[in-house]
């Protein structure tokens, strides 16, 4: 099997940059997943596996908002 490896030439978009921009998407996509999750635990009464989570979506919106900053600052100069 033969790895190579993206360093932009490809996508024109650097590693680095690729690789926030991925993590962001990530994040806000198990944010969203975790809506789903959290609403089938409450739909049967199970708080402590609605709360766990509430904790991960809040993690999740926490590093998609960091991702963004990082971004915005390298990206923007």
């Amino acid at each position: 099997m033969t790895h190579t490896s993206e360093t932009g030439e490809t996508t024109g978009t650097r590693d680095k940059d690729y690789n926030l921009i991925w993590y962001v998407e990530a994040c806000l996509s198990n944010a969203l997943r975790m809506e789903t999750y959290i609403q089938d635990a409450e739909r049967t009464k199970d708080t402590e596996v609605a709360e766990l989570f509430r904790k991960a979506q809040a993690d999740s919106r926490k590093g998609a908002e960091l991702g963004k900053q990082l971004l915005k600052a390298r990206l923007g100069s």
